[in-house]
Parts: structure tokens; sequence; C-alpha cells
């Protein structure tokens, strides 16, 4: 602590000061607040010796130190400018929401502190019913070295609810001031099928306050040592990593590709360039597709890499990337997983126009490029090489008639220029066309409110027209973005319907509609809505499975009831249009209570094969979280596939969660509704505030 500049005052404020001239001591009594540079001391009584230099308090102290911690003692006795000092029954409440308490504590010099008996705990509030802390370290002596930011503990003991789990003969760690420091953490074990059982140790290099280097050396009972080597830095305008892992496997597997040496790489960065534009990358590289997923360090399927740049300003935003796709798993072949080099999108707003409305400029380009040509869904072909570039202007304005309803026309201008190589099915290996698609629609909306005694009614007529030009022939192009398609309430009066640039919807169609509201006096309420599409003319750019191929379309419909804040029911359904059955339809329940929450839900898809669904879904899944008592909470959920007749996931698990510990121990396990293949998982978790993090994984 530093040192007090000479000729610093005592400002006192006390309900009544003595002073005795011959024993030259002052006592202030009463509430007595005295500051002291940057101390604060409060007490009921304060002695001061003007020969000495001591301070004496006494009766509920309380004194406020630089760094921020807050020491509660029943007395105290400070020397030489604070410097020096001795506390009985003492509470020290530090920054980072710990406390320490001894019974009592001395001073030797401006750094040193010595707490004798001491007992440290991030658990304020958390308390078992027995009285102790849910977690303390117990130690003889305590000795804070306030220069170095060290704790040195003396036979400290790790007690949970007043028992002893472990004890050490001495311990050295980092003060609470400190947030990153050179040192050993907290391990971790896992076990998997490739390596056996592994302990990760982890290692923390601080090399500059800006700049560290973490090891995280996994020793495995079946592969030898597994290395992990992570390097992170922040500089002023963002901040980066680089992770590295690698392994000489001493046993053959059938997986490994390339031998007994794998490997993998990743990075992540973002920065920003100014007040307009962000820049950064992401990636991930494997010696081999399986190595990442097989020693538990990353269990996607894919890996997006990509080095970026976005831009925002005014009524702008434009959008950078060089993109790549990569397998993460051994299953899917890498050579039919694209990269664009480069994939770009913009869009500019303009709302002072010299014309009612507002117009919207969006753009967007890509080149694309795999090495093998794939045909991934009927209808659906993708070649090795595709180029695309669209503009689109949209405009559109509202008029409000005198009787409310609300008529918005709207028109869009798009131009489009593609290229392809060696699309399966296409009249030649390269294709290229340009064209122009303009559209023109209304949309019309009539609402009808009423106010009833239980709440306010709204029902409300939708009709909207929409008049596009013909796609034309697209089988010498592929279909990069957009193979999905959800035809429901939601995208119904979406002026395209597609999920992307690549397919366009035209042709002329009338879509007819209905939307309900009830909005209960209580804060309950029902919302529904419905309604077709009815293709009246031109090129109908949808094939079977969607919804729309034919000329009046599935009835889509939905319902939301929320009777009071606890209780929810949601159900959304696509109908043939004669009603002869359902193609889709979902339903979600949800229940909430203080110490119970569960929710329900139930999905019936049928195949589109054309649209990405091969095959018909139809699974129920229900989750539920039940509070006990003392912060425990249980939880657990199930997923069952009625089509493949699987239990395809099933959780159940404990958890213990307060301000100073989080305990977690779950079950996991899955079953794939095609291969059948079955994967166990359980992790235990238990994290200490203040302290660290480790726990237990294991796959089987």
């Amino acid at each position: 602590m530093a040192k007090l500049p000479k000729g610093t005052r005592v400002h006192v404020d006390a309900e009544r000061i003595t002073y005795d001239a011959k024993t030259k001591i002052a006592t202030a009594l009463g509430f007595v607040k005295m500051t002291y540079g940057p101390y604060t001391l409060v007490a009921s009584k304060v002695s001061f010796n003007q020969t000495t230099g001591a301070f004496d308090a006494n009766g509920s102290v309380e004194i406020r130190e630089p760094n921020g911690n807050v020491m509660l003692a029943d007395s105290i006795d400070l020397r030489n400018q604070f410097a020096q000092g001795f506390a009985t029954h003492v509470t020290t409440l530090l920054t980072n929401n710990g406390t320490i308490t001894a019974e009592y504590v001395k001073r030797v010099n401006r750094n040193i502190t010595i707490f004798e008996k001491a007992t440290y705990t991030a658990c304020r509030d958390c308390k078992t019913r027995s009285g102790h802390p849910l977690w303390a370290i117990v130690t003889d002596q305590t000795t804070h070295d306030s220069k170095t930011h060290n704790l040195y503990h003396v036979n400290p003991k790790l007690q949970i609810n007043g028992a002893t789990v472990i004890g050490l003969p001495y311990l050295s760690m980092a003060d609470p001031s400190v947030t990153r420091r050179t040192g050993f953490l907290l391990p971790d074990l896992k076990s998997g099928d490739v390596y056996g059982f592994g302990v990760v140790t982890p290692y923390f290099w601080a090399i500059t306050p800006s700049t560290d280097l973490t090891f995280r050396p996994m020793w495995t009972t079946y592969q030898g040592p597994v290395a992990d080597l992570e390097w992170r830095q922040k500089t002023e305008t963002g901040q980066y990593n680089l992770r590295g892992f690698g392994v000489y496997q001493m046993h053959d597997l059938p997986y490994p590709e390339n031998g007994p040496v794998r490997g993998a790489v990743e990075s992540h960065g973002a920065f920003k360039a100014n007040e307009d534009w962000n820049y950064g990358w992401n990636g991930t590289f494997a010696t081999d597709t399986n190595f990442l997923n097989s020693y538990g360090y990353d269990e996607r399927k894919y890996a997006v890499n990509d080095i970026y740049a976005t831009g925002l300003w005014d009524q702008t935003y434009v959008s950078a990337q060089m993109l790549n796709f990569g397998s993460m798993r051994n299953t899917i072949d890498p050579n039919i997983l694209p990269y664009a080099m480069p994939f770009i999108s913009g869009q500019t707003i303009y709302r002072d126009l010299p014309m009612p409305g507002q117009l919207e400029l969006n753009w967007n380009a890509y080149s694309l490029a795999r090495q093998s040509p794939q045909t991934p869904f009927p209808t659906v072909n993708d070649g090795t090489n595709q180029t695309r570039a669209t503009t689109q202007m949209n405009w559109h304005t509202q008029i409000y008639t005198d009787v409310g309803a609300v008529v918005t026309p709207f028109a869009n201008l798009r131009s489009d220029i593609l290229m392809s190589e060696n699309v399966p099915g296409a009249a030649s290996t390269f294709e290229s066309q340009a064209r122009v698609l303009p559209a023109v629609g209304v949309d019309m909306r009539m609402p009808f409110i009423a106010n009833l005694p239980y709440g306010q009614s709204i029902i409300t007529p939708v009709f909207q027209v929409v008049s596009s030009a013909d796609e034309g022939a697209t089988t010498g192009f592929g279909n990069e973005d957009s193979v999905t398609l959800n035809l429901d309430h939601t995208s119904l009066f979406l002026a395209d319907r597609f999920t992307g640039t690549d397919r366009y919807e035209g042709g002329t169609r009338a879509d007819l509609g209905v939307t309900y509201s009830l909005i209960g006096n209580n804060g309950g309420f029902i919302r529904a809505s419905a309604g077709e599409s009815i293709h009246i003319a031109g090129q109908n750019s949808y094939v079977a499975g969607s919804g729309l191929s034919n000329n009046e379309s599935d009835l889509v419909a939905a319902i939301v009831f929320q009777p009071w804040n606890n209780l929810s029911f949601s159900y959304e359904a696509r109908v043939k249009n004669d009603l002869s059955g359902l193609n889709r339809q979902e339903a979600v329940a949800s229940l909430s209570f203080d110490d119970f929450s569960t929710n329900i839900s139930y999905l019936d898809f049928g195949a589109e094969p054309a649209y990405g669904r091969l095959y018909r879904e139809q699974w129920v899944a229900a989750d539920a979280k039940v509070k006990l008592s003392d912060g425990w909470n249980l939880f657990g959920g199930v997923t069952y596939d009625f089509v493949a007749s699987v239990l395809a996931q099933r959780t159940i698990g404990i958890e213990f969660d307060c301000e100073c510990m989080n305990f977690k121990f779950a079950y996991t396990g899955t079953e794939d509704s095609v291969s059948h293949l079955k994967e166990d998982k359980v992790v235990l978790s238990i994290q200490f505030a203040t302290l660290g993090k480790t726990g237990v994984t294991a796959k089987f």
C-alpha cells in the first residue's frame, strides 16, 4: 500500500470529540467517521495518540482500504500511517465478492498482512442449514503480500458444508485482485473410445498484459499424450486466438485417413477497423475429418471457415466473405462441400424520395466451387462451379383509407447474371444466362375491432395479389441457397417465398387469409391466422412437396393461446386444399411455475425430397425442470422418433447453482434415426466462484 504524503490531514466527523492535553490523546465518540487520505474508518469510538501516531478504534469497526476491500472488526489498532496494525474478530469483504474471516489480523508492514485461523469463501448468502458456508478454505494461517499479490496458506483445507474434503500442508495462490497469472489451472478428466481415459493438466502463461499462452496437454491411457496449445492476444482494435492440437497415435484405428499423426488448427479473430467497418476470421482445419470429434474437442459436423468484413453506416449495410465449408465427420465427403470466394451482399434503404414510400436496393454475388458435382436431393443438382450476381430494387408505401383499411402497393425489379459448370442434367458443361425479373403487387388489410367485456377482439381479412415475370428454365443452374422451403402462416404473404436467391417465384398469384386476435383484460390472449395461395397465371416455380405446386396451395393455419403467463399452447398446420390430409403439423405446450417448468412439443412433417427432407419426420419431445430446495434442480428430457421407432435423445441430470458454486451431473444418450448409431455421455462439472472450474466427461 502506498505511503501517505507527509502532512496528510485527518478529517473526523463525530458526535463528540475530546482532547487530553497532558496525554496528547484525542478521542471521538458516537458515530465516528474518519478520513485519512484514501482510508475511511467508521467506529463507535476512535482514539488518536498524537505522540505515537497510533489509532485505536472500538465498537463495530469498519475500515475501507484504497484497494476497495472493507474490513470489519471488533477492535483495531493502526500505527505508522496505517502501515502496521492489529485487529480482532475480523471479517474482510473483498472486491471479488469473497470474504475472509479470522480470529485476529496483524499487519507487520505496509505490504504484509497475516490472518490467523482464517476462512476464505465466496459464499456470502449461500449458507447450509447448519450455518456453514457452502464451501470454504480454512487455514491455520494466511499471509497476504499486497505487493506481489500472493496468498500463502498454511495447512489449507477445502471444506464443503463444514466437512473437510481435501487438505494440503501448504498452498500458494494469487489474491483476488489478480485476474490473470501464470500457473497451473484446475485439471479436467475425460474418456473416449479412441483414447481411453484422459487427464487434462492446463498451464496458463501470462506473457504480457495483452498476450497469453495456455498449454492443455491431455495424458491418455491408450494413445499417449495429446498436445493442445492456445495463443491469445488483444490489440487496440480487437482480439484473436490460435489453437493447435496434435497426437501421434500409439494404436491404429480404422478411420484415420493420413496415418498415426493427427492434428488440427483453430483460429478466430474480430477487429474494428473504424466506426463503420469490422473484420475478422474463423477457421478450423484438421488432418482428417474425425479427429476433433473423436478426441472430444469439437462435436460439429461441418466447419464454416471464413474471412469477413462488415460495414454499417447511415442506411447502408455491406458484408463480404471468403467462405469454406469443411467436413468434421468421416461420414461426410469433403469433396462435395463448396468454397465461395467471394460471397458478398449489401443493402441500402432510401426514405427521402420524391415520391411516397421507401426504396431498398439489395445486391449479392458469389463465386462458388467444389471438387465434385453433387445431386443432394431430387430436382436439385449442383455443379463444380457457379457464379451469380443479383441486384434487386424493392419499393413499397402504405396508404390508410378513411374506413381503416391498410393498402400497401409494392414493386420489385431484379436482375441476375448466372454462370455454372458441370451441373448434372444440364445441356452442356457450361451454362450462362442474364435475366431481368420484375414484380408488382398490392397487399390489402381491413381490421375490424370490437371491445368486449372480457377484452378486445380484432379480426383482419388479408388479400394480396402479386404478378411476377416467369423464372424460366433452371436445369442448367445449381441451387445452392434455396433448397429448403417452409410454407406456413409466416411466409404465405411474402413476395418471394424461396429462402434464398438462386430460385425465384414467378407467375401471377392471389393470397387470401385472415388473422384474429383476442386480447384479454387479464393479459391473456389468443392469436390465430389461416390462408392459402392461388396460382392464377404464368410459370409455377414449385414442384411436388412444396405445398405450392398446384393452382390452389395447401391451407396453412396457426393458433397461439396463452390464458395466463404460466401456460401457453401453440399449433400450426399445413393441410391439403381438399382437407384430405395433413402435410405438416406442429404443437408446443409450455407450463411454468416458480418451482416447476415443462415443455412438450410434437412435430409431424411429410417428406419433401425436392426441398431437403427425404423422409417423413414425426417425433415428440418433452423436457422438464424441477426446483427441489436450497438451489438444487432436477432436469431431464426425451425425444422419441416415431418413424424410426427409436428414443433419439434422452437426458437426465441434477444441478446445484448459487452465487458461489455450480455443480452439474448429467447423462445424455442419443441414437441416430438413420444409422442407429448410439452414443452415451456423462458430464460432471463443478465450479467454485473465484477459484476455478473442473470436471469429468465420459463417452461410451
